[in-house]
Parts: C-alpha cells; structure tokens; sequence
C-alpha cells in the first residue's frame, strides 16, 4: 500500500513504551511540549512511580525558572498511562521504546507493535549500543523504524542520537528529525550503523582506559576523577574534542600521540578489575559500594551537583 508522505504535522499522538529510568523522562519531553502521551508498562505500580518522578521533574525545572509553575498540572494532564499495550499505541503516530537493554526483549516488542500500530506509525528504540536492523527484524515495516538514542536524564541532556538503518527512509528520518528539534532536543544523525553509535562509543574508550590505568596502579579512581573534572572535561562542556585539538594544531597532536598510542589499552576484552567489581558486589550506587562508599547523603549531593550543573547549561543555551 502507498502511503501519502508524512511531516511533522501528521504527528499528535506519543506512546512511549517503559516508564523506568528514561522512558518517564521522554514522556516528560514530549508531554512539555503539548503532544498527547500515553506511557506503558507492565504494572500499575510502576505507572504511579514514574508519574511521580515526572512530577517531581517538573517542579525542579520551575523552580530554576526552565518552565512555569503553572504549566505543571497541564502538562501531566498531557500523559496518560495503561498497562496494556494495544490501548497505548492504538492512535500513536509514533512510537518509542525504551525497556532494557535485552534485544530479545525488544525484537519481541518491536514485533507486537508492528502487528498493533497504524500503517504510519514510526517505531523508535531508545537503546544505547543495539542496532535498529537488529530491533526491527521481525517486523514488515523496516523503512519506519530507526534508533534515538537519549542521554539520562533525558529532560536535562539535550543530545539525541538518530540512528537509521539502511532500510530506514529519508522520511522517516527527516520527520523524526523535525519531531526531536520541535519539543527542544539537539538531534544527531548517525549515517551508519555501529555498536555503541558515537556518544556510548566514546565514552567506553574513556571508561576502558580509566580502569586500565586504575588496575596498572598509575592512580586511583579518585585521582582519575579528579583529573578529568578539572581538566578536559571542563573544556569538553563547551566544545568538542575535534574543536579542541584543531585549537592546538594536528601537528602538535601528532608528536604528542605519536608514543603514547603504544601505551594504550586497545584489549577487546573486558577488563578483569570491571570484572571483579562486578563478581564481588561492588556495583556502586546501587549495592552502596564501588570505588566509594554511597550512602544515600552522598549519593543525593551528587546528583544534585550534576541537576545544578545541566540546569545551569540550560540556561546559558536560552
């Protein structure tokens, strides 16, 4: 069947699929900017949970001055929430998933919503390394299904990578794309398929060297952090690494990398502290240790530096 092409305007109604860790906050961002949205999950309770959540989102982003007070109960007007998967995705114009990271799980998904969706509808998975010609193999309309890719927390970071497939449509992706730039987020377009796309590729590089320098002894995990967050990590907040050698001259880099590229961890396995840390509990936050000890007093103080942070950034963007 040939469908009339589609744009932006066609656009009104949002089902958001998982209401955890991201998909409250995507059903936030699309909700603040007055599309209907209807969030699913499987239990009532974790329905409750994430209205809650987007509650108390919204109230910190008024009081920095992000959002009126005033919008608050009308924007959680614009959500609702159903346990059951064909009543969230009836009317939907476009979809996004956002479970967990189990591609079994989201092929599965991904399956139900092509048999239950309008002939229109785009399919979106909010994954953070998983492919879309791999989440939407089983289903008949491939052309309309792609990757966005959000960064946690999602009403905060204003990145979304746009992954496409080779079967995706120039459609698809320039709706989608118009979509994303509409309710305020800064889309990325990824031309080509890759694990890990490009934000979660970079940062396992960084994450892989910094447990190989922990592990070798070179310096501890606070020095490490300590060195990045006043360091290039301040640099990296206003401009990217491309920008900031370019600044430097690629000959300087050149001599500078020369030897040290020698020096790298380059293993395509993973590292054996990572693996122990894991093996013995010691999962971070979640379990209260990891290479600090996380009581809930501490724990609060970060986040709530990070909060204070990406707001501040929010606001010099206006």
């Amino acid at each position: 069947m040939n469908l009339p092409n589609r744009e932006i305007k066609d656009i009104n109604n949002i089902a958001v699929i998982g209401a955890g860790l991201m998909g409250h906050g995507i059903a936030q961002e699309f909700a603040c900017a007055g599309y209907r949205v209807c969030l699913h999950d499987i239990t009532d309770d974790l329905l409750h949970n994430a209205r809650e959540q987007v509650g108390r989102n919204l109230k910190l982003l008024a009081e920095h001055g992000i959002i009126e007070q005033t919008s608050i109960p009308e924007t959680l007007q614009h959500i609702q929430t159903t346990t059951k998967l064909s009543a969230a995705v009836e009317t939907a114009d476009y979809v996004v998933e956002a479970v967990t990271e189990n591609l079994p799980l989201k092929q599965q998904i991904f399956e139900k919503l092509d048999n239950l969706c309008q002939l229109h509808t785009i399919l979106a998975s909010n994954t953070t390394a998983l492919m879309p010609s791999q989440i939407g193999l089983n289903t008949k309309r491939t052309d309309k299904i792609l990757n966005t890719h959000y960064f946690n927390p999602p009403y905060l970071i204003p990145l979304v990578e746009l992954i496409r497939s080779s079967n995706t449509s120039d459609e698809t992706v320039s709706v989608t794309f118009d979509l994303l730039t509409a309710i305020g987020k800064t889309p990325a377009i990824i031309e080509k398929e890759a694990l890990g796309f490009v934000g979660p590729r970079l940062q396992a590089a960084l994450i892989r060297e910094a447990f190989a320098i922990v592990e070798q002894g070179i310096a501890s995990a606070e020095t490490v952090d300590l060195v990045v967050r006043n360091s290039f990590g301040r640099r990296l907040s206003v401009a990217g690494p491309f920008e900031v050698f370019e600044l430097a001259g690629w000959d300087l880099v050149l001599a500078a990398f020369e030897e040290l590229y020698k020096d790298l961890n380059s293993s395509h396995d993973i590292n054996p502290l990572l693996q122990e840390m894991v093996d013995s509990g010691k999962l971070g936050v979640k379990s209260g240790e990891g290479f600090y000890q996380w009581t809930d007093e501490r724990q609060q103080t970060l986040r709530d530096k990070m909060s204070q942070a990406l707001i501040h950034a929010m606001k010099e963007d206006e």
